[in-house]
């Protein structure tokens, strides 16, 4: 069975496999997801340490 994904989720989902170490303190967030938020002209996806708390914040702007 075939699901279709936008291409932000796909974007989002390459993160989640990608990208878990924190910057800041370099804790390994294996059970943290990127989170997705869009206003219209900007996808932003944001990551919180599980340990630290620090948020990094990659964003897209359309047009």
């Amino acid at each position: 069975m075939s699901v279709h994904r936008s291409p932000f989720e796909r974007l989002r989902t390459k993160f989640d496999e990608t990208e878990r170490q924190c910057r800041h303190c370099g804790a390994q967030g294996d059970e943290s997801a990127w989170r997705v938020t869009t206003t219209g002209g900007r996808v932003q996806y944001q990551f919180v340490c599980p340990t630290c708390d620090a948020i990094e914040t990659k964003e897209i702007r359309l047009g």
